[in-house]
């Protein structure tokens, strides 16, 4: 999901100095996470590994609301990797045509599942490089497929786990796959219980602009309420 940029609140972490967590705030934060979010699952509706992987492809800069509009018509017509291998490309932007970058998106997801069809007999493959060797699959998507679909223990870094990573002082890097390895290296375990906790929390407390900080649990613990985009 795309962030708004205000006037007050538009410097990026490359002009903001955010002190550092200890490692009792560390230990601190993961628990009061795992507390408050102990049941925490992706919002994006899905029946199975190919559903899945198609609902986090187009969640990239797009709102898991919109997606779950999107996706059921679009699983209803095309249900199976070899069905969607072989549709017409048009049909499918005409499928997605209300999601961000529709159309990169549709050439991707006509590509993937011609890949998992040819090398994959069909079946969605669930290790990591795997998945990042098909067409629009990068880390952060591969991740969070396991991370659902496996409970792996990864975490995906999306704006939301950016931004509240960094207001936590959990992380000062400026790429989301350095802001992995820092969360990775601080929380350790429970990495898919803590994932989808800081997506939520970020989408409904820790937000952009406005953060609920009166019903924010880890106000304490925060460091900045600046703006991180990634």
């Amino acid at each position: 999901m795309l962030e708004s940029k205000s006037k007050k609140d538009s410097k990026t972490t490359k002009e903001v100095k955010v002190k550092k967590v200890t490692k009792a705030e560390v230990a601190r934060i993961k628990a009061l996470f795992l507390e408050h979010y102990k049941d925490a699952k992706t919002e994006l509706n899905y029946r199975n590994d190919f559903e899945l992987l198609i609902a986090v492809m187009l969640s990239a800069q797009c709102t898991d609301k919109r997606v779950n509009l999107i996706t059921p018509a679009l699983f209803e017509k095309y249900p199976t990797p070899k069905a969607l291998s072989g549709a017409d490309l048009d049909s499918i932007k005409e499928c997605i045509k209300t999601c961000s970058f529709f159309n990169n998106k549709a050439e991707n997801l006509k590509a993937m599942a011609k890949e998992v069809c040819e090398r994959f007999g069909g079946e969605i493959p669930l290790e990591r490089e795997a998945l990042k060797s098909l067409p629009g699959v990068g880390q952060k998507t591969a991740n969070v497929v396991l991370i659902e679909s496996k409970e792996a223990n990864f975490i995906a870094v999306d704006t939301h786990v950016f931004r509240v990573s960094h207001r936590l002082g959990l992380s000062s890097a400026s790429t989301p796959l350095a802001t992995e390895e820092d969360l990775t290296k601080a929380y350790k375990d429970n990495l898919a219980t803590l994932h989808q906790a800081m997506v939520l929390f970020g989408r409904y407390i820790c937000k952009a602009v406005s953060p609920q900080c009166t019903e924010c649990f880890l106000s304490h613990l925060c460091k900045s309420k600046t703006t991180y985009r990634c």
